[in-house]
């Protein structure tokens, strides 16, 4: 990739505080990439580094905060500090002019008191940035959440699945337009959610897991706390790490799609 513009940013939320059991060097160890490609906001300032400079970051109290696409610009104007959602992450790109977003599970049409619609999808349907993801994650309507796409022309691609099973377990049967990653076109008029989804074979079987989780998620909204972080916690618990490995490993594999992507439209 030429200059100092790898051409993708990728999203801080779920490597700050989604990934319980995942240690600051193990995930220096697991993560093969030198660029500069991690994006968050300190201070108000958008940071983008490698993932050496994220981990400075990680280790902070601060990093806990979450900044999507709505809260983004309020963000920057009072300095505040927080790891950026994948919104969050659609709308830098849009202000750099960068076309590719890289995050792991999405948001969609659930329960959640603060998401009954998560930014995620208006972010797709309102920004021009394609954003590469593992599809939405298990707790939320995935039927409807495809369905809300559908209906704000947010075209949904595939590269490995003719339906979409779930997010890290797997609990629904959708169909998705599965395409080859060469035949995809970036138009700059198009709005795209690239999907490359987690392996079957991969995925945590057992769904008392998952409703464990959702119950954490639920308690820590109650308490006025994030859903998300309690939710993968409480994932992490009861997989014994296993979860938080499987999401690390699909960033990983999403980072790849991107650099193909980018180096598609150089």
């Amino acid at each position: 990739m030429a200059g100092d513009n790898p051409g993708f940013l990728v999203e801080s939320a779920l490597l700050s505080h989604g990934l319980v059991s995942v240690s600051d060097e193990a995930m220096l160890c697991a993560w093969p990439f030198s660029e500069k490609i991690i994006v968050w906001v300190e201070e108000g300032a958008i940071q983008i580094g490698t993932m050496e400079q994220f981990l400075h970051f990680r280790s902070a109290a601060y990093s806990v905060n979450r900044i999507d696409c709505n809260f983004l610009p309020t963000a920057v104007s009072q300095g505040a500090t927080g790891a950026l959602t994948a919104s969050g992450t659609m709308a830098i790109c849009q202000r750099m002019g960068i076309r590719l977003a890289v995050t792991c599970g999405i948001g969609g049409i659930c329960d959640i008191e603060a998401e009954k619609l998560c930014p995620d999808l208006p972010a797709l349907a309102k920004i021009l940035v394609t954003l590469i993801s593992a599809g939405p994650k298990d707790m939320v309507d995935v039927p409807a959440t495809f369905k809300y796409l559908a209906e704000h022309e947010v075209m949904v691609c595939s590269v490995n699945q003719t339906r979409y099973t779930g997010y890290i377990f797997k609990k629904t049967n959708v169909p998705v337009q599965q395409v080859e990653l060469e035949d995809i076109v970036l138009k700059p008029r198009e709005h795209l959610l690239i999907v490359n989804s987690i392996p079957d074979e991969n995925k945590i079987k057992d769904l008392a897991i998952l409703q464990a989780g959702v119950a954490a998620g639920k308690k820590a909204e109650a308490e006025g706390k994030y859903y998300h972080p309690a939710a993968s916690a409480e994932f992490d618990r009861l997989t014994g790490g296993l979860s938080s490995k499987i999401q690390l490993d699909a960033m990983i594999k999403n980072v790849e799609i991107a650099q193909k992507l980018a180096a598609l439209m150089e």
